[in-house]
């Protein structure tokens, strides 16, 4: 019987058995298009389109004016967001803050760039600080979470300014202590709440953490509270989706 798939879904088909079975291993550079033309005695078109179905499955990445090239697989970072930011855990700033501390636990080495700024916050964070967007100001640090040689994540934390003026969060650097910095200055955070979103990156993350093509990232809001439920930060957390494992234990009582 005369096949009815098209002849691109083919010769991906072949070509990601190849990545699958370790013929073409992660950063080995693909034929080119004029010997996969070859190849299948296909046109060009129909070799890119296998190779943009590839591309869209985040199997190959396509370096500019280079070919296209086997994706490598980063090593997941494990999260274990029922305990992340738990005082009772993290005692110590031996490794940095806690999100610095829990990759060095896992063998592998992190680092943080880090810039702080004053500006008005965004709709969404100054609802959940209970701010007015027009005239609150709130601290803002960014970071770049880097684990090992890779950036993994982006972390941005706004603070309301009169809450944190002079203290060590107002330092563009990697700042950590005991139980948290926010602790230490008088302001303890008694719950969050957790907010989570899927959808693709914007240029400006695709670029500052060099994710491939078609790589969606998770979106986690964390807004910390005092025991009075009054809103000190919030925290918006940019994970690519080919890196991380989100995990929580939760009590079904």
């Amino acid at each position: 019987m005369r096949e009815q798939r098209p002849r691109y879904h083919r010769i991906a088909d072949d070509l990601r058995g190849q990545i699958e079975r370790g013929e073409l291993e992660a950063g080995e550079q693909l034929p080119t298009e004029f010997e996969l033309v070859e190849r299948y005695e296909a046109s060009r078109n129909t070799v890119r389109l296998a190779l943009r179905r590839l591309t869209e499955e985040g199997l190959i990445i396509a370096g500019q004016g280079r070919g296209s090239f086997v994706r490598r697989s980063l090593t997941p970072a494990v999260w274990d967001w029922s305990v992340l930011e738990s005082r009772a855990r993290h005692k110590s700033d031996d490794n940095g803050d806690q999100w610095a501390s829990i990759v060095a636990e896992s063998g592998r080495q992190p680092r943080q760039e880090v810039r702080v700024s004053i500006r008005r916050p965004p709709a969404e964070v100054a609802e959940r600080l209970q701010l007015d967007p027009e005239t609150a100001l709130t601290v803002v640090r960014e970071r770049v979470r880097i684990v090992d040689q890779d950036p993994y994540a982006l972390a941005d934390s706004y603070f309301p300014e009169e809450l944190v003026r002079g203290t060590p969060l107002m330092l563009p650097e990697d700042v950590s202590a005991p139980g948290g910095v926010l602790a230490s200055v008088g302001l303890v955070q008694a719950r969050y709440r957790d907010e989570i979103t899927v959808r693709m990156p914007t240029r400006a993350e695709i670029e500052k953490l060099s994710l491939p093509s078609a790589t969606p990232v998770a979106v986690h809001m964390r807004t910390g509270y005092d025991e009075n439920d009054r809103p000190l930060r919030v925290m918006i957390t940019i994970l690519p989706g080919d890196r991380h494992v989100i995990r929580y234990d939760v009590s079904a009582e």
